[in-house]
C-alpha cells in the first residue's frame, strides 16, 4: 500500500505516525518546527486515514508492515520514529518488527498493553452524519455536538471532512471499516517483543493512557525506555502543550 504523506526539511529521516482518526496534518506545526531543528519530517497518513488508500485490511501488522513499505520507497534508513495513541502502537509493532530501520523511538502517550474498547461514542456521532443532508461544517458540528460535548474533540474529528463534487461533503477515514474492526486499536503488543534502542516514552499528566502500573511492562518491552510527563496536557499532549513535547523531544534526540 502506497503511503501519502507530507515531507518537510532535510537531514535524518523523522517518521511522525497520528493517531485513530486523525491525519499528518495534526503534526504540521510540530513537523516545520523538528525539520528547521534539521531533520527530514515524514508525517504519514496510516491506512484508512487522511489521505492514504482504504483497506478491509486492518491490524498493526498491517499498518508495520506499511510503514515498510514506506521506508523501502523512500530509501529511509536509521529512522527516529515517533507515533502518537495508534500510531503509537504502530511504531512499537515496526521497532520490534524491524529494530535495524529505527535508530529511535518516541512513543506518546500509549503502553504496550491492551486497551478496552472506548471509542465507540466517537464513531457513533460520525456515524449519525448524514452526508445527504449536510452541506456545511456548521451543520455536521451541530449533529456532532449531540455526541460530543468538548469543541476540542469535535474540531479533530471535523477535520476529517472535504468537500467532494458540488456541495456535498465526505469523511477521509474509512469510518466503515474502523467501526467494524475497532478491536484492533486496543490490542497489546505482543509479550515477547522487545526493543532494545534508545525509547522515550511521553505521557499527559492529565492523562490515564499511562499509569505508574504500566512501567515495568514498559522497560520489560523497551529495554532503554525513559517515561517522562508532559504538564498540562491529556492524551492529546502535543497539541496541549506544544512546547514541552518538543522541548523533552529534543533534548532526548540530542543525547
Amino acid at each position: 500500500m502506497k503511503l501519502h504523506s507530507i515531507i518537510l526539511g532535510e537531514g535524518q529521516p523523522f517518521v511522525i505516525l497520528h493517531g485513530f482518526l486523525g491525519m499528518s496534518d495534526n503534526w504540521k506545526t510540530l513537523g516545520k518546527k523538528f525539520s528547521e531543528a534539521g531533520y527530514q519530517v515524514h508525517l504519514v497518513d496510516q491506512r484508512n486515514h487522511g489521505r492514504s488508500p482504504h483497506s478491509n485490511d486492518f491490524s498493526y501488522t498491517f499498518m508495520s508492515n506499511d510503514l515498510l513499505h514506506y521506508c523501502e520507497e523512500h530509501h529511509l534508513e536509521n529512522i527516529i520514529l515517533l507515533g502518537h495513541s495508534m500510531g503509537g502502537k504502530t511504531a512499537m509493532e515496526f521497532s520490534c518488527n524491524y529494530p535495524n530501520k529505527v535508530s529511535k523511538l518516541i512513543i506518546a502517550d500509549i503502553a504496550p498493553k491492551y486497551y478496552p474498547l472506548h471509542h465507540q461514542d466517537i464513531l457513533d456521532s460520525l456515524q449519525a452524519l448524514d452526508f445527504e443532508r449536510i452541506n456545511s461544517r456548521s451543520a455536521a458540528d451541530a449533529i456532532l455536538s449531540e455526541y460530543i460535548k468538548d469543541l476540542g474533540t469535535r474540531m479533530f474529528l471535523l477535520k476529517n471532512l472535504y468537500r467532494k463534487e458540488g456541495n456535498h461533503f465526505g469523511l477521509r477515514i474509512n469510518l466503515e471499516v474502523l467501526n467494524e474492526k475497532v478491536i484492533e486499536i486496543g490490542r497489546a503488543l505482543e509479550a515477547s517483543k522487545q526493543f532494545t534502542k534508545p525509547t522515550l516514552f511521553l505521557r499527559g499528566d492529565k492523562s490515564n493512557y499511562i499509569k505508574n502500573t504500566d512501567i515495568n511492562t514498559i522497560k520489560n518491552q523497551f529495554l532503554l525506555a525513559e517515561i517522562e510527563t508532559v504538564s498540562n496536557s491529556g492524551h492529546w499532549l502535543h497539541a496541549e502543550n506544544p512546547k514541552e513535547f518538543y522541548d523533552k523531544t529534543i533534548i532526548f534526540l540530542e543525547k
